[in-house]
């Protein structure tokens, strides 16, 4: 059987899928309380990515316990678990590289961001970072609040600046935390096929030592 040593690292890496998992999940449904900034960074349909990425790691924590309590002359449950790492590790790519190629152009992006929101939302935002439109105080600012003066919305910074600060910090710790699962993954997948070739390699001496009838190699 594989050494205590191997099966308590792949034990460790198959939980700490599960606690990706869990943190996916977690996020993803606390996430959705109301936030006026954290909404404008994070759409509905990212909080559903990332609830589909923890369901898919609980998923295969579930799979990943019934392979390994499959009788240790097989590897099909063992295999079919790395095919699963496989389907986890293209998913997770996909998302952390969106969130990313987002963020090289966070700019753009989120004056289109900007441009989409009601007047009331992006008066609140004014009113937190002081600031009126956009690019500049001429770039769709609501004439509310601060900015209802003309005078001083003509003079005043573009919201610009803190939006996109806050939307940099926040998607670089989202992309940068999905791209550590991918390391989780991999490193399971790894542990997985070394279980696997162990048990081929055991297999293979006990028919050996069966055709010797039984009396081993010494």
């Amino acid at each position: 059987m594989p050494s205590k040593t191997l099966t308590a690292v792949w034990a460790g890496l198959d939980f700490a899928l599960l606690l990706a998992g869990a943190i996916c999940i977690a996020f993803s449904v606390i996430w959705r309380a109301p936030d006026l900034l954290r909404e404008l960074v994070i759409s509905t349909t990212d909080l559903n990515a990332g609830l589909g990425l923890g369901i898919m790691f609980a998923i295969t924590f579930v799979i990943s316990i019934a392979a390994i309590l499959t009788p240790k002359a097989t590897t099909g449950g063992l295999k079919a678990l790395n095919w699963v790492l496989i389907a986890d590790s293209m998913a997770t790519i996909v998302i952390g590289s969106i969130v990313w190629f987002f963020t090289l152009q966070e700019r753009k992006n989120f004056s289109e961001v900007w441009g989409a929101q009601n007047s009331d939302t992006l008066g609140r935002i004014q009113e937190q970072f002081q600031c009126c439109g956009y690019y500049n105080g001429t770039d769709r600012a609501v004439g509310t609040g601060i900015c209802a003066s003309q005078t001083f919305a003509l003079n005043s910074t573009g919201c610009v600046g803190p939006v996109t600060g806050f939307a940099d910090y926040t998607l670089n710790n989202i992309f940068t935390s999905i791209y550590g699962f991918q390391a989780i993954i991999i490193a399971l997948f790894l542990a997985t096929m070394c279980i696997i070739n162990k048990r081929v390699e055991e297999e293979r001496f006990r028919k050996i030592d069966a055709k010797r009838g039984g009396r081993g190699f010494v």
